[in-house]
Formats: structure tokens, sequence, C-alpha cells
């Protein structure tokens, strides 16, 4: 039975409708207020932007072709269910355009938010500083956002969106809880990791070797392996940080005990007990150290391994035997991708050892004005470092926390604006008269 006037006209007003509704989704940059020093990255806003315009663009055409169709020649051959059914598929198209936009549209909002819109700006300049590693990829555009809960996440750039397509830029979430302080920073740096990692193939170029040392026997390698992954990002984030990753990470993993010693093997995650010693074993294997020794201590004294059944127990002992060939494995690894470099040379540990970030610290208490222009990778690294050395509070952390990040977002507003405006001279004197007049500008 070939359709009736009548369908042909009901699903003509229903596309119709939806074209309606199509042309009320405006780009960001027509909706969202927000402060200046709390914009996207502009590389970030441009991606994001011109992903969403493409996908109207798409979906608008493919409206357009179905009401050209149902009023074309071939229609009229077609049956009412063979109508529906183009139209539901294309519905369904459009509500994955939506369903996008509101993806981006949840992270955006929050930067019309009062501080958390600049400190998000600068948390975007802390990932891409991190993420940076000059010479052997292009830093995609990254934007964080704050959720529930203690865990971060990452939707990397070019990984599947809902309803298809790849994602322009990195979305990282950041759990508000750790707003703000050194811990907000190891929780950042571990979801940049994951898109470091993917960048450089890290993950399955250790495979094979990890499979290699599988034929010995044990689960020590074989776990290894599931957990490598997650892994990497722990190495990445110490590798930036030292050791305020590994405090921040005891901050995030702190479970009560029944949850500390679980294994499950469909979690890429390490349990958590052996994740913070791995974190410590890699610490000591870059930064070499005591104090990595005292936290592994503490550590264990937290959460102490007597009162493990046996079976449990063994693997855990099985896991600490093999922990040392493993990160020393993992440090000295020459990815393909890194043209014979270590991950350790690559990421230049050897300028970031715990003497070199303790006398940082000092200079900057004498001269605060560097701490303001020393890469945000590296203040996280040294503020950590002197909390992890009792120089400094909790206190003193988050309201120097909060003043840098919304530095590094006025900092970048205003780099945005001379580029854009090519108001060099004007800028660099707003910033200069900005960096003077601060209040508070000492470490202490």
């Amino acid at each position: 039975m070939t359709i009736s006037p009548f369908a042909a006209w009901m699903l003509a007003q229903e596309a119709r409708a939806l074209l309606t509704r199509l042309a009320r989704v405006k780009p960001f940059a027509l909706l969202e207020p927000m402060l200046p020093a709390a914009a996207l990255q502009p590389g970030a806003q441009a991606a994001t932007e011109r992903y969403l315009v493409a996908g109207r663009r798409e979906m608008r055409a493919m409206v357009l072709g179905f009401l050209a169709w149902l009023h074309g020649a071939q229609a009229q051959q077609a049956s009412a269910a063979e109508a529906q059914r183009r139209f539901t598929i294309l519905r369904l198209k459009f509500n994955a355009v939506l369903t996008q936009f509101d993806l981006f549209n949840d992270v955006i909002s929050q930067r019309s938010e009062h501080d958390t819109g600049v400190w998000l700006c600068g948390l975007d300049i802390v990932a891409a500083d991190a993420l940076a590693l000059p010479g052997y990829y292009e830093v995609p555009p990254l934007m964080c956002y704050l959720d529930r809960g203690v865990g971060a996440a990452i939707r990397r750039a070019r990984t599947r969106l809902p309803g298809g397509g790849e994602s322009p830029v990195a979305v990282i979430r950041v759990p508000r809880e750790r707003m703000v302080g050194s811990g907000i920073a190891s929780s950042l740096i571990h979801e940049v990791g994951h898109q470091a990692s993917a960048l450089l193939d890290l993950a399955n170029s250790l495979r094979p070797l990890l499979q290699g040392m599988q034929r010995g026997g044990g689960n020590a390698w074989r776990l290894f392996e599931r957990w490598i992954g997650e892994i990497l990002s722990d190495f990445w984030s110490c590798a930036r940080l030292g050791i305020a990753a590994t405090m921040g990470l005891m901050g995030v993993v702190s479970l009560p005990r029944a949850f500390m010693f679980r294994l499950n093997l469909d979690d890429p995650h390490p349990v958590p007990w052996i994740r913070v010693r791995l974190s410590c074993a890699m610490g000591q294997a870059m930064y070499p150290h005591p104090q990595w020794a005292r936290l592994a201590a503490l550590w264990d004294a937290y959460y102490p391994l007597d009162g493990l059944d046996s079976g449990t127990r063994r693997l855990f002992d099985e896991l600490l035997a093999a922990m040392p060939g493993f990160v020393g494995l993992l440090v000295d690894h020459r990815p393909r991708s890194l043209r014979g470099r270590s991950l350790k040379e690559a990421l230049g540990v050897a300028d970031r050892q715990p003497a070199q970030l303790a006398a940082t610290f000092r200079t900057w208490r004498g001269a605060p004005a560097a701490l303001y222009r020393a890469p945000p990778t590296l203040v996280f690294a040294v503020l950590g470092q002197a909390r992890a050395n009792g120089q400094i509070t909790p206190e003193e952390e988050s309201h120097l926390f909060a003043k840098l990040l919304t530095h590094w977002a006025l900092r970048g507003a205003l780099r945005g604006a001379t580029t854009c405006a090519g108001a060099t001279a004007d800028a660099a004197r707003m910033f200069a008269v900005h960096s003077r007049q601060e209040p508070g500008l000492t470490v202490v």
C-alpha cells in the first residue's frame, strides 16, 4: 500500500518541526555568559564550535533530503511504513546531535560560575602544560569541568562520541571535592596521562614485553599487563609532579579496608593498595629519595597486610616482589614513538628531583614573582614537595593555588586578546600592572 497524502503531510510536518528546533541550537559563543578569563582556550572553543556546526549542517541537509524524497516520485511508490522508518532514523540522528551539544554544554556552562569558571580556565592551562611534549605530537585542545564524586575521568580527543563522530577536544572531568589544592593536579594530570599514552601508543608498545615476562608463570606480570593503561597514567602524573602525585593518589583511593585489597579482574585500575605502592616505586625510580620509603611505610601502617587470607597475601607478596623489575622496565622503556629516548628521559625527570624542587621553593620565598612565571606543572611539583616537607600548610596551599589558577587564566585571556586585537604592548602593560599590584603574592 503506497503512502497516503495524510501520512506524507504528517511526516513532513514532523520533519519541518525538527528543522525549527535545530535552528534554535546556537553556537556557545552566543549562549554562555562568562568572564573573558573564564573562556575556553581559543583552540578548544574553535574545534568544538566547528564540530557542532558541521553536525547541525549535516543534520539540516538530511532533513531537507528527507523532505525532498517525501515530495518526490520515489515516495509515491513507497509505503507509509517505509516513510516512517526513514523519519525514525532521521529523528534518532537528530537526538544524537542534541546529545553531543548537551555534552559540551554541560562542560561550558560551568564557566559562568563565580570563581569556578576562572579556575577551570586555569586548569585548562595546567592540563596543556602537562600534556606538552614538543617534537613528538601536537597537543589537542583540552577543556576541564567539575563533577561530583572523588574520581576524575577523560573523554580523549579523537575518540567516539555518543551518536557517532570523533570528539574534537579532550574533555577532562575533575572532582569538585579536590578544588583547590595540589591534590587537584594529581587527578588532572593522571587523566592527561591517558591522552598522552594514546598519542604515543605506549600501552601497545609495552604489552609484548609484559607478555614475554609472563612465560615464567605467576600472576603478577599478567596483572601488570591488565592494568598497564592506568599505571601509565599514574606514571605520567608522577613524572610531572613528583611526590605530589602520590600524595594526591593516596587521597583518592583511601577507602574502607574492605575495598582496599579487593581484586576485580574487570577493573582496569590496580587494586588500590597496590596502586599506591606502585606510585611510590615509580617515584623512587625517577626521583631517588628516602621520602618514598617513608610514604610506603605510612601506607602500610594505614592498611596493614595482616589479616588477609593466605591466597590474597601470596598474590600481594608476588606483586611486591615483581614490582622493582616492572617499574625498571617501565621507566627505561624506549617506545618507537619517542625515537630512541626512554620515558623518563623524554619527560625530563632529571630536572625535578626533590632537592631541586626544595631549592626552587626557597628561591620563590625570596622572589615570589618568579613562581607566577614558572610552568604550571613545575609550580604544582614545587609546592607539592613543600607540602610533603611540611613547609606550607593546607590553608596556605589552597589560597595560593586559587591565586595561581586565576593568574594563569588571566594570562591566557590577555594573550588571546593580544593575538586577536594586535594590542601587544597594552596587554603586556596590563599583565605587568596586575602582577605588581596583586596582593599576597607570597609563598607563605
